[in-house]
């Protein structure tokens, strides 16, 4: 189960928005991801897509892993490793997507620009506790 008990006896980096922020915020970004998906995946074209679909899968995969790592395990530093592995897959994944239908990787651009700010989260979460 969550521990939001734990989370909100942490003492939080500047610039931590309200709880009530990340569900809509999470919404959307999950929507604009699923449509990115949707635009690669029929975009008709002769390159290979499979390095796109790996990338993808595995950045939802360390999406997914986050969460528990941090409110189910407590662990922030656990959290920071996932999350900065989950930079670097999405990035690259906005690249693959990109390659085959620039509105798909420009579509990612929010998506990133959150994780790199969850990032700061996370990392100043590890360091001010």
């Amino acid at each position: 189960m969550l521990d939001l008990n734990w989370y909100n006896t942490l003492t939080k980096p500047f610039l931590t928005p309200p709880p009530w922020v990340f569900a809509p915020a999470w919404a959307i970004l999950y929507a604009s991801i699923f449509v990115a998906l949707i635009l690669f995946t029929i975009k008709k074209s002769r390159k290979s897509k499979i390095k796109g679909y790996v990338y993808f899968i595995l950045q939802i995969f360390f999406n997914i892993l986050w969460t528990p790592a941090f409110f189910i395990l407590n662990n922030s530093i656990l959290a920071l490793c996932i999350i900065i592995a989950l930079d670097i897959l999405a990035i690259l994944n906005l690249k693959e997507f990109y390659r085959i239908s620039k509105s798909a990787g420009l579509i990612l651009i929010p998506y990133i620009l959150w994780l790199l700010f969850a990032t700061y989260l996370n990392l100043g979460i590890v360091i001010l506790n």
